[in-house]
């Protein structure tokens, strides 16, 4: 008789362990996917995209349903759970159900951060973080609307690309003296920064909020400083938090997110946790590449392999609002490591390496990308650069060469 694998959470990580076991063991479990939102299995990354129109709902996708009645895996959506007997080996679902589990994966993934602000329950106050978010952005910009963002990480950033080609006026408003300040450097920031303003959006750095302003719905947004903006509408995107109650209540042990270990078993043999809501060696990962390497262990594992996650580099390759960004590894270059610059502000183009002996610890890309994997991959396999160091800044072709004449 096969054993029941339930999945809690319908995100990324659960589709791509659903693609794993397929592919390690066909017919090695009966799986449940269960996912709180209404609907199926898309993919987040491309959410800005489409909040700027360039992609539609349907490009989202990330397996069609005749995969799932394919390979005899069930799937419930809006079944939010909301309970976890972990010695009885069942979960309870939010409508009052009970399912019973042989093996149970935690994918929960995470909940956008909102801070307890004066004004936080005013209508026009949201996030940016699924696809209901979207719609409800969408339906912002089309009537040009005045937008707050609160943020200038990934997601904020995104989030005000999106609305201004849509045609709303956007403020971005963060904390921090620069923009994605853990991904890129002063500089890197810097053409960061003016790239956006070109394209519309207002930014405001050091800015700390305050309150929200208004009376039944958003009027504006108020800054420690004494300053305020008007808006119509306030999007918060200054962060994540793993979504861990179920887990916790359950008594599994927790840090900042459900624990695992390098199989993703949690504190209970048969429980495991991936993505977002996994905490591997004090380690939180928030994107999208350590889920997916998660899941092929953890299909690993639950099909009697040895494949084990040690650990990822965090590596971000995106575009906002058409400018390319690449970071990977020390981007900051931490004491007695070198750092080389090559930078051209008229074409938007920075580059910059950090090296230590014969290693690259960390590369930053903005505006041309085109040898992101390049970078990548001396930073991850630890490839010797013998004597080149600081002219890895000019890219493969010189490196590539030089290796040639060196030899």
């Amino acid at each position: 008789m096969r054993k029941t694998l339930v999945i809690v959470g319908n995100g990324m990580a659960a589709a791509r362990l659903c693609a794993e076991l397929v592919a390690q063991a066909p017919h090695g479990y009966d799986i449940m996917v269960l996912g709180a939102e209404p609907d199926s299995a898309y993919n987040r990354v491309l959410l800005s995209s489409v909040l700027a129109g360039e992609i539609d709902e349907g490009a989202l996708c990330l397996h069609p349903q005749d995969f799932y009645a394919a390979h005899h895996i069930k799937v419930q959506t809006s079944a939010k759970v909301v309970a976890l007997d972990a010695e009885g080996h069942n979960i309870t679902l939010e409508d009052g159900r009970t399912m019973a589990f042989d093996k149970l994966v935690l994918a929960t993934g995470s909940q956008p951060l909102m801070p307890p602000l004066p004004g936080m329950g005013l209508q026009g106050v949201m996030a940016f973080r699924d696809l209901a978010d979207t719609r409800r952005l969408q339906a912002l910009a089309t009537r040009a609307a005045e937008v707050m963002v609160i943020g200038g990480g990934l997601l904020g950033l995104e989030a005000a690309a999106g609305l201004v080609r849509r045609g709303a006026r956007v403020r971005l408003l963060h904390l921090m003296d620069r923009l994605m300040e853990r991904q890129l450097d002063r500089a890197g920031a810097a053409h960061l920064r003016r790239a956006m303003e070109r394209r519309g959006i207002v930014v405001e750095l050091g800015a700390s909020t305050s309150g929200i302003l208004g009376e039944n719905r958003v009027e504006g947004v108020a800054l420690a400083d004494g300053r305020s903006f008007a808006a119509e509408a306030v999007v918060w995107a200054i962060g994540i938090k793993p979504e861990i109650a179920v887990a916790r209540n359950a008594g599994l042990e927790i840090g900042r997110g459900i624990k695992v270990d390098d199989q993703m078993r949690t504190s209970h043999g048969d429980i495991y946790a991936l993505g977002e809501c996994a905490e591997h060696r004090a380690q939180v990962y928030g994107l999208v590449e350590p889920a997916y390497a998660q899941a092929v262990a953890l299909a690993s594992h639950l099909c009697g392999g040895d494949t084990s996650y040690e650990g990822s580099v965090l590596a971000t390759h995106l575009k906002i609002a058409g400018v390319g960004i690449f970071s990977c590894g020390d981007v900051q270059g931490a004491p007695g490591t070198n750092s080389a610059v090559l930078e051209d502000a008229a074409s938007g183009i920075y580059r910059k390496v950090v090296t230590d002996g014969d290693r690259l610890l960390g590369a930053v890309l903005v505006g041309d990308t085109d040898d992101a994997g390049f970078y990548r991959d001396l930073v991850v396999q630890g490839t010797p650069i013998g004597a080149f160091g600081a002219d890895l800044v000019f890219g493969p072709q010189f490196f590539s060469a030089a290796s040639q004449v060196a030899a």
